[in-house]
This record gives structure tokens, C-alpha cells and sequence, in this order.
């Protein structure tokens, strides 16, 4: 049953597994007979957030999402940007090829991915592989230029349709005119907030103008 339960904490998950109530000696967690089914429901399970490139702008993405609250994951292929005296204080470390991140880590719905890599060759293996999971968001760093050829690659040589290459969220992050990497990290963060609450990105200023136009009957 705890094995059960952490398992839930871990993907969101409920579950409803059944238990014989036998014999304590056979594993069972009771002794009255028969058999129970027990609803598992986790609660206030935090989000995962799934950084890819330990670089500078990964390394601090990684240390924002931590004080977000987030349950962060930092991986890269290189050992010197992926381990606790790099960016301490994160909940994993997994040193891997970006392209084979799905063999090491369970992406479900509740995991927001953010891709910040060194260049096409990596992200040609990596998006196809990440288009295959649950998560509600992948975010692809890198300009509009980049963007458009790696998308254009990606339909040619992978096959991948349009409907899923929306799926991307690239240029990754909303436009805050970011130029260090923590104001990058922040304009991720925000973007991936946005989607989670259901925000519209638009300044609270103006959304104030609308509400007051609608109670004054405006619109």
C-alpha cells in the first residue's frame, strides 16, 4: 500500500488497488479475510518540472522552479552540468543523451517540460520523443529561426504533422525582452504558470480596463 501511495505522489495519479486480508506472513495487510479495495487519491502533489540543458539558462530555470514550489529534474548529457555541487538542491539528476530522456524519467500530465538545448542536431532526436508523452507542456528554446527550420526538418525527415508540432511551445517562454539567463528563466516560468492557472499573459492593467468596461456595460 505505501508503495502504492508514492506511487500516486509521484505521477497525480489515483489508484484503487486490492488487498487480501489473509496472512500477514504472505505480505498481507491484514488478517480478517477476504479482500478490500482502497482508494488512493494524492493531494497537494506538487507539479514536475523537467529541465533539459544544464547551461546557464537550464541551471538557473532549474533553481526558479525549485523555489516555485516545483518537484525540478535537471538533466544533460554532460556530468559537469548535472550533479548537486552544480545546481544543489534539486529533487534528480539523470545524466543522459537528451533523445533518450523518456528511458529514464515517467512523463505524465503533470510534468512541464522545458527544453533549453544547444541546437537542432539535439532537438531533431529529443521532439519527436517528447510529442509521444502526457505532458501538458514542452517548451523549445531558441529563436523563431531556428524554430521554423527545425520545424521544417522535423516534418520532412520525422513525418510529424502540424497538429503536433503545435504542441510546442517555441520560442519558449512569454516576451519580456529576457536577455540574462535568469530574466529567460522567468519568462518560462511565467509562461508555464500562465497555462497551469488558465492566464491570459495580458498585463493586470489592462485586464482592469476590461472589467471596467464590462461592468459599465461597454461591452
Amino acid at each position: 500500500m505505501v508503495k502504492e501511495a508514492l506511487a500516486a505522489m509521484n505521477d497525480g495519479n489515483t489508484r484503487t488497488p486490492s488487498y487480501r486480508l489473509n496472512d500477514l506472513k504472505d505480505g498481507d495487510p491484514g488478517i480478517c479475510g477476504g479482500t478490500v479495495q482502497v482508494f488512493i487519491e494524492p493531494l497537494h502533489v506538487p507539479g514536475t518540472l523537467l529541465v533539459i540543458g544544464g547551461g546557464h539558462v537550464g541551471k538557473a530555470l532549474a533553481e526558479l522552479g525549485k523555489w516555485m514550489g516545483y518537484r525540478v529534474l535537471l538533466s544533460d548529457d554532460r556530468a559537469e552540468y548535472c550533479n548537486t555541487e552544480y545546481a544543489p538542491g534539486l529533487d534528480g539528476y539523470i545524466i543522459c543523451v537528451p533523445g533518450d530522456i523518456t528511458q529514464h524519467v515517467s512523463i505524465n500530465a503533470r510534468t512541464y517540460i522545458a527544453a533549453v538545448t544547444r541546437g537542432m542536431p539535439v532537438d531533431m532526436n529529443l521532439i519527436p520523443t517528447l510529442l509521444e508523452t502526457a505532458a501538458p507542456y514542452i517548451g523549445l528554446i531558441g529563436s523563431r529561426r531556428r524554430w521554423a527550420l527545425t520545424a521544417k526538418a522535423l516534418k520532412t525527415e520525422k513525418g510529424l504533422s502540424e497538429a503536433q508540432l503545435a504542441r510546442i511551445h517555441a520560442p519558449i517562454g512569454l516576451e519580456l525582452q529576457a536577455e540574462t539567463p535568469k530574466e529567460i528563466a522567468l519568462s518560462i516560468l511565467a509562461e508555464i504558470t500562465m497555462l497551469r492557472r488558465g492566464g491570459s499573459g495580458q498585463p493586470m492593467k489592462w485586464m482592469g480596463d476590461v472589467e471596467e468596461a464590462t461592468d459599465s456595460g461597454l461591452q
